[in-house]
């Protein structure tokens, strides 16, 4: 299917930050555009706008001077709603209302020709919901843009039930064209985006209310060995909770009170008390003129480690190895079942269960489990947590043989599934259930999830390379240890294991 001609009409409904951001992008990719908004004047500013940032591209030199002239001068102001009347496309980027947004469709059916596309901007309401009570259904398409639009690469091409699918590959070609990497989606709640990176959330705030460690160090982890670009806490401040909050408790409601999706006391906590980021000036963190911001925790140790031992295979965290190898160490093979031995400390990649709850099951002493690194081969930091019978030299020990391999250790309390494996295998869980539900393909929730919130990896990509046995494993024994659905390994990830395959096979 073609992409919309340049020559077609693009009219922008909302002139804020996002719709103003649409229409830059429809603009530089050739379109005349047609930018409305109720306000009187604020389309005429936000071209404007555009036209400066523009100018600070070109003053960067990475924009011409001609090209920025020719998108301005595709911009139109539109004062009267009549004058989108010849537009071929039309989004709308208004107040996230449903009636509000009926209403606009049914003045744009009405208003515009049969053949124009009726799109949606929304991040959160219901395609086929918005469609419903129009005479033509079918017009209406979800074609969700991330802010701020010109930068972020991702669009959701987002199906209702009565979306003919020739229209969402027009759209999906049209959004190419203009430079973005689109994914078809279903009109279920949250969508891609919005469902699946829930358990990011999720998981940091039960950590925390649990007393696994402190903010600063929870986003320290997810950063320097998760390869998350930002923690939790720092990524819900910049959203403001407000924000963050109401989409949680909008997934939760809409799916009926999945405990999957269960909003966070403490985050609403800091939306009553007015905490509500860096736009309020305190979140999880003070942004107060000269507040400074708190340091993780580190572990250290002065203990001279020439030597360790490996049992087996350590599976995704070999790469750990041959930095010990790399840094001196000696290091000695033999048989076993995925075992690290140092001193009198036992060394093991987590599986999800608690540390003491694995030294009894498997009879270890001075057990220290150690988390999930997206790359073990450059992770900074690494989390580990003790069984309660650990010694103190054992960790000592554990602790110093790490720090040779040149990483800042951070300990946790002992909760299964430590930090980054929980979050990983959640964020996997739900990738796994929306393709199981036909919300999305493997391929497509992947690349939502790196260009649409910048993940170091997609979650189905990142399960298969630490292996489905190990993750359906980790979740089976977080959900044994909690007691609770939340955890329950989605029916696609067991079937296939079962078959041998992965999520991309």
């Amino acid at each position: 299917m073609s992409a919309l001609d340049r020559s077609t009409v693009v009219a922008v409904i909302g002139a804020g930050a996002m719709g103003a951001g649409i229409a830059q992008v429809a603009a530089q990719a050739g379109h005349p555009v047609k930018l409305h908004d109720t306000r009187p004047g604020a389309a005429a500013q936000a071209i404007d706008g555009i036209d400066r940032q523009l100018g600070k591209l070109v003053e960067k030199g990475k924009l011409s001077a001609e090209a920025r002239a020719a998108t301005v001068a595709r911009l139109q102001p539109a004062d009267a709603i009549e004058a989108l009347a010849d537009a071929g496309l039309v989004i709308e980027a208004i107040v996230e209302n449903l009636e509000v947004k009926r209403g606009l469709l049914r003045q744009l059916e009405a208003l515009c020709s049969a053949e124009c596309i009726l799109a949606s901007n929304t991040s959160s309401l219901s395609i086929t919901s918005l469609a419903a009570g129009l005479a033509h259904p079918e017009r209406v398409i979800g074609m969700h843009f991330f802010n701020p639009a010109p930068l972020m690469a991702l669009v959701e091409i987002v199906s209702g039930l009565a979306t003919p699918r020739a229209l969402a590959e027009r759209l999906y070609a049209t959004a190419s064209a203009w430079g973005k990497q689109p994914v078809h989606t279903k009109s279920t709640p949250g969508f891609i985006v919005n469902r699946v990176a829930r358990p990011f959330y999720a998981e940091s705030l039960r950590l925390l209310q649990e007393g696994a460690a402190d903010c600063a160090t929870l986003d320290a982890l997810l950063r320097d060995a998760g390869g998350f670009r930002m923690g939790a806490f720092e990524l819900t401040d910049l959203i403001g909770h407000d924000v963050n909050y109401a989409v949680t408790c909008s997934v939760f409601a809409a799916y009926y009170g999945d405990f999957r999706f269960q909003p966070s006391l403490i985050q609403k906590e800091l939306v009553d008390a007015g905490r509500l980021g860096r736009k309020s000036g305190h979140g999880f963190y003070s942004y107060a003129e000269g507040a400074e911001r708190p340091q993780p925790a580190e572990l250290s140790s002065a203990a001279t480690i020439d030597s360790c031992v490996v049992e087996g295979s350590l599976g995704i965290a070999e790469p750990l190895i041959q930095r010990l190898a790399d840094a001196g160490v000696k290091v000695v093979r033999r048989d076993g079942c995925g075992l690290l031995r140092v001193g009198d400390a036992v060394l093991a990649l987590s599986d999800g269960r608690l540390a003491s709850q694995r030294a009894q099951d498997d009879g270890l002493r001075n057990l220290v489990l150690l988390d999930l690194a997206l790359d073990y081969a450059k992770a900074g930091r690494l989390a580990i947590a003790c069984a309660a019978d650990t010694s103190a030299a054992a960790r000592d020990q554990a602790v110093a043989l790490l720090q040779r391999a040149g990483l800042k250790v951070s300990a946790l309390a002992d909760l299964p599934g430590l930090a980054v494996l929980r979050t990983v295998a959640m964020l996997a869980n739900e990738g796994a259930d929306a393709v199981l539900q036909g919300v999305g393909s493997a391929a497509d929730i992947d690349l939502a999830m790196r260009a649409g919130v910048n993940y170091p990896q997609g979650p189905l990509a990142w399960a298969d390379a630490i292996g489905l046995p190990a993750v359906v494993s980790a979740l089976a024994n977080l959900q044994a240890a909690y007691g609770e659905e939340r955890y329950r390994p989605s029916l696609l990830l067991r079937r296939l294991v079962a078959e041998g395959r992965n999520c991309h096979d």
